[in-house]
Parts: C-alpha cells; sequence; structure tokens
C-alpha cells in the first residue's frame, strides 16, 4: 500500500519526464532531416510529404519539449505518427516488428497517451496555468 502512495504522489513528475524523453527522441528525426544532427541525411525536397514530416517532428517536437500546448502538440504528433505508421511501414506487412515500424506505433500510443493526460507539472503550461 505504501509502494503504491509513492507510485501515486510521483506520477506526474514521471508524466513530464515521459514527455521530455519521447520529444528528445522523436526530435533526432527532424533534426536528422533538416540539419544533418546527428545522423546525416538525404535533405528533403521542399514542400515534399518528407519535407512536411521533417517541419511536423521539429515545431510540434519542440512544443512538446518545452511543455507548451502539450495536449494539441502531443495530439498532432500522435496523428502524423499514425500516418508515417500507414504510409511508410504498413504496405510492407502486417505486422510492425516485419515492416520496421515498430517505434511509429509506440511513439503514436505515448503521444495519444500524453495528448488525454497533459504534460504533467514541468512544463510551461504547468507554468502558465499557475498565473
Amino acid at each position: 500500500m505504501r509502494l503504491a502512495q509513492t507510485a501515486d504522489r510521483f506520477l506526474p513528475y514521471v508524466l513530464s519526464l515521459l514527455r521530455i524523453m519521447s520529444a528528445l527522441l522523436l526530435l533526432q528525426h527532424g533534426l536528422s532531416k533538416f540539419f544533418g544532427f546527428p545522423m546525416a541525411m538525404k535533405a528533403p525536397a521542399l514542400f515534399s510529404l518528407y519535407w512536411f514530416a521533417g517541419a511536423i517532428e521539429l515545431v510540434f517536437g519542440t512544443l512538446l519539449l518545452v511543455g507548451l500546448f502539450s495536449r494539441c502538440a502531443a495530439f498532432i504528433l500522435s496523428g502524423h505518427l499514425a500516418f508515417a505508421y500507414f504510409m511508410g511501414h504498413a504496405p510492407k506487412g502486417f505486422y510492425p516488428l516485419t515492416n520496421g515500424g515498430e517505434s511509429a506505433v509506440l511513439f503514436c500510443f505515448v503521444f495519444l497517451t500524453l495528448a488525454f493526460a497533459g504534460g504533467g507539472p514541468i512544463s510551461v503550461d504547468a507554468m502558465r496555468g499557475k498565473r
């Protein structure tokens, strides 16, 4: 019983940690597309689907990282990752393990959870709410 109470007390902070880490992991994709960091990739053609994917990852990933408009950013990112899965991975096979889409599915559901749970207490949204 005592362990559950301790876990419940830390849950909001763990939620903020989940938001921050998942945003950082997603930002790697956008940064790689546009800036070649942390891994060089072929630059996307201007206004291509790949370009828009990188722009969404950079803009909404940054918003989610700092916790500004967290629910909206997470909802958009969840849809973005669902779209990425069905466009890029599902045609290669049914199972995410075999079509390379495991991370897209996982990101999609993490962001969907954050869209409903919010960004947690360590966020710009939380600071704005305290005014």
